[in-house]
């Protein structure tokens, strides 16, 4: 504990764990510091509600952990770490029975609404084929474009309303909320700016790689990553609260997987009161009231595509979705939310016992807010799949504060370190030159509170570790 260390990382969610792998891939000697027990963040796989049923308590469908561009680059299955690709990455289901699917296969989906298979393709073929000339801009800092022409096409539809683009190009109400089921990811007023940037990129990503997730569940992707850090020689330290820079070995640097509320909280930054006070200001988004169930057979879906979709997403209208969505953000409460949902085990056997499922959903609701959703969710999965409720064997729920006090990262519930609205989608935490140094030198923050914010791609742990090579190394 006495010896110098390079770089000093605390937290080991994907951003800071990618931190330590691409700074120990440099040569450089580094160690992690985590609160926890077990690696991850909110990236953890438990036994919830009945021994032997195993659920992802955080993220659980992983499309960027596949696709990030620093991701994809480590030897991730050599060290335990397999992919499964449900047969459809998701699908909306609506009132009538019927369901609308996200196939890989772009034409196959455009086809399903003939009306709209054109504008569907005009739509989404040039994101996909522009991605690798894209991907690191929108996964990383503000930062001028290799190729403009192609980003500024995408800008053009990203940063508008979902609502507005939907309305745009579409002509039924099915492909409109469709579309409105990838982009209310993001946490925003589906009538606000930006609203509809979520939804281009996760539709395209379930285009161009699927939503995959990790066999045996979402920690078994920590396991992996971990597993390559330790192989290199990297440390890891367990269940170290860190509360003054002076808990940590001597360092060059300190690289902070927290949000500005936590980083903030840490004695010895030296922070001048004017940083501090711009960090204290930083916006938290919506919370989510999260579920888990251990069921006694698949989900009784009405759709044969739903059965077939990793991810299925709940809400049966426009205007629906549009109340449901804005409420969150108003702090108003709703009985009909909108209603994200995952259904690992019928693609993946280990995740529960022989012939038994899981289930694993959430709505959005108000940061902080603690009121049960229980019913309100199950009365949206039951119009998609009458009986659901006949099957659940038991069920697990955590509200805002529940998964704040399981990490302390997800302030108020919220999931995406912080509200990714037009105003801090790339300028997070603060507006500065460099988003992941502080007016200390040797401090840094990587969470999802810096570009490009919520989800498991670990690039800010990447771009942070980019910016301490660069001032140090």
């Amino acid at each position: 504990m006495d010896n110098k260390y390079d770089a000093i990382i605390i937290g080991s969610g994907s951003n800071g764990l990618s931190a330590a792998i691409h700074l120990q891939q440099k040569g450089l000697r580094t160690a992690v510091f985590e609160q926890a027990s077990i690696p991850g963040g909110a990236t953890k796989t438990l036994e919830v509600t009945l021994p032997g049923f195993k659920h992802d308590i955080g993220s659980a469908i992983l499309p960027l952990g596949y696709a990030s561009p620093f991701l994809r680059t480590l030897p991730l299955e050599e060290h335990g770490l397999e992919w499964i690709f449900p047969d459809i990455p998701y699908s909306h289901p609506f009132a009538d029975g019927s369901a609308l699917a996200c196939y890989k296969d772009i034409n196959m989906t455009a086809d399903q609404v003939p009306e709209d298979a054109k504008a569907y393709k005009s739509l989404f073929e040039p994101i996909i084929n522009d991605w690798p000339h894209i991907e690191n801009n929108l996964l990383g800092p503000l930062k001028w474009p290799k190729h403009p022409l192609k980003l500024s096409k995408f800008g053009l539809k990203a940063f508008t309303s979902a609502h507005s683009l939907v309305n745009h190009y579409f002509k039924n109400e099915k492909t409109k909320v469709f579309f409105y089921g990838s982009a209310a990811h993001s946490t925003l007023p589906l009538t606000g700016v930006a609203s509809s940037s979520f939804g281009l990129v996760l539709t395209a990503m379930a285009h161009k790689y699927g939503w995959p997730f990790p066999k045996g569940g979402a920690g078994k992707f920590i396991e992996a990553m971990l597993s390559y850090y330790k192989s290199m020689g990297g440390e890891i330290n367990f269940n170290q609260k860190i509360t003054h820079i002076e808990d940590l070995p001597e360092a060059t640097s300190y690289i902070f997987d927290l949000t500005p509320k936590q980083l903030l909280e840490i004695k010895g930054t030296n922070f001048p009161d004017l940083y501090r006070k711009r960090m204290g200001n930083y916006k938290y988004g919506a919370g989510v009231f999260k579920m888990d169930w251990a069921l006694s057979e698949p989900i009784p879906w009405l759709s044969e595509k739903c059965k077939k979709s990793g991810t299925v997403h709940l809400g049966y209208s426009q205007e629906e979705l549009e109340r449901s969505e804005n409420s969150t953000h108003y702090h108003s409460t709703n009985k009909n939310p909108y209603v994200l949902l995952a259904q690992h085990s019928i693609f993946d056997p280990t995740r529960a016992p022989e012939n038994k499922h899981t289930a694993w959903a959430y709505c959005h609701v108000p940061n902080g807010n603690t009121r049960d959703y229980i019913a309100e969710i199950e009365a949206q999965i039951e119009k998609a799949a009458p009986g659901f409720k006949e099957c659940i064997l038991a069920r697990s729920t955590m509200n805002t504060q529940a998964l704040e006090n399981f990490n302390p990262n997800l302030v108020g519930g919220d999931i995406n370190g912080g509200s990714q609205d037009i105003t801090q989608l790339f300028t997070r935490p603060i507006t500065k030159f460099s988003p992941y140094s502080t007016p200390n030198p040797r401090v840094y923050i990587c969470s999802s509170s810096t570009p490009p914010g919520g989800g498991v791609h670990g690039m800010g742990g990447y771009s942070a570790a980019e910016k301490v090579l660069r001032d140090h190394f």
